[in-house]
């Protein structure tokens, strides 16, 4: 049995972006590297008047009927796309969901520790789930929850607002707080 090399075509860099050699369309629209169209070229002479330049021939768009191919210095150019993208993901903040539990029967002094780590999950930007636990009987005195949310929530007004009204699932009760989100001027 006779085993052939599949050839993959040119090398790409990691970033999948054609430079120079890698480009394998027949002919290319250029762009200077100041932005100017310089016409439509065939590979070679866009070779080599990137070379003449002193730049890299490095494919913008290559999707093109005609792929569409610009002067520039390809390492600045990477430098670049990967200080957009860190920028990019810097400026990305992704809410988290924070869960407080309580019970029917809480003391005050917990109820007030409890309040406060919600108080602060919502100043960091986060959600809070708050949910009551019935255990054992005292599913019994679920008329106590509406009145325990009602006052959880009353304490967190000021940073945050009810994005679900408290409802019953299953065994426990269930309220979801979002935080108050503040325009930037």
């Amino acid at each position: 049995m006779e085993v052939k090399a599949i050839s993959k075509g040119p090398d790409k860099k990691k970033d999948d972006q054609l430079v120079n050699e890698a480009i394998t369309a027949e002919k290319v629209l250029l762009i200077s590297e100041d932005g100017e169209q310089l016409g439509i070229h065939s590979r070679v002479d866009a070779l080599k008047i990137a070379e003449e330049r002193g730049y890299d021939l490095v494919c913008v768009a290559p999707g093109a009927k005609t792929p569409v191919c610009k002067l520039l210095d390809y390492s600045k150019f990477r430098y670049e796309q990967q200080r957009r993208a860190r920028e990019a993901r810097k400026k990305q903040h992704i809410i988290a969901i924070k869960e407080i539990r309580l019970s029917p029967n809480i003391d005050n002094h917990d109820f007030q520790t409890k309040a406060r780590n919600a108080r602060k999950f919502l100043t960091d930007g986060n959600k809070v789930k708050v949910t009551l636990r019935f255990r054992g009987r005292t599913i019994v005195h679920s008329h106590l929850a509406k009145p325990l949310f009602e006052r959880f929530a009353e304490g967190l007004a000021d940073v945050s607002n009810i994005e679900t009204q408290p409802v019953m699932d299953g065994r426990s009760m269930l309220m979801m707080l979002a935080p108050i989100i503040e325009k930037k001027k």
